[in-house]
């Protein structure tokens, strides 16, 4: 696998994470004025994680189990990072499973 595929699906789970956990952010606000920039600030990385998945130069199915994989690592980069919430067990038993499921999607010709 080219090294510029999981460069796109990094790139497109940073954004993805980050825009989520801004979203949920500004969901927290009550004030409109930072509520309304939160979600502008989501929409906009949300939007460029869309457009990043689907620029990968693999086929769609592939690049799909690398994704997810990638993607639940990040999320527990961002919760820990943003949210102080280190997984528990059962996380890291499930997440195991993710990332071998995706490297069979991903790797298995």
């Amino acid at each position: 696998m080219d090294i510029k595929v999981f460069l796109f699906v990094i790139v497109a789970t940073v954004l993805e994470a980050f825009g989520d956990a801004i979203v949920r952010i500004g969901i927290g606000q009550s004030a409109w004025l930072p509520r309304g920039a939160l979600f502008l600030a989501g929409a906009v990385l949300l939007f460029g994680y869309g457009l990043s998945v689907n620029l990968a130069p693999l086929e769609f199915n592939r690049v799909v189990g690398l994704y997810i994989a990638t993607l639940f690592v990040v999320w527990q980069i961002v919760n820990l990072i943003v949210f102080r919430s280190p997984p528990a067990m059962p996380v890291w038993a499930g997440g195991a499973l993710i990332v071998l499921g995706g490297a069979i999607v991903t790797f298995w010709n």
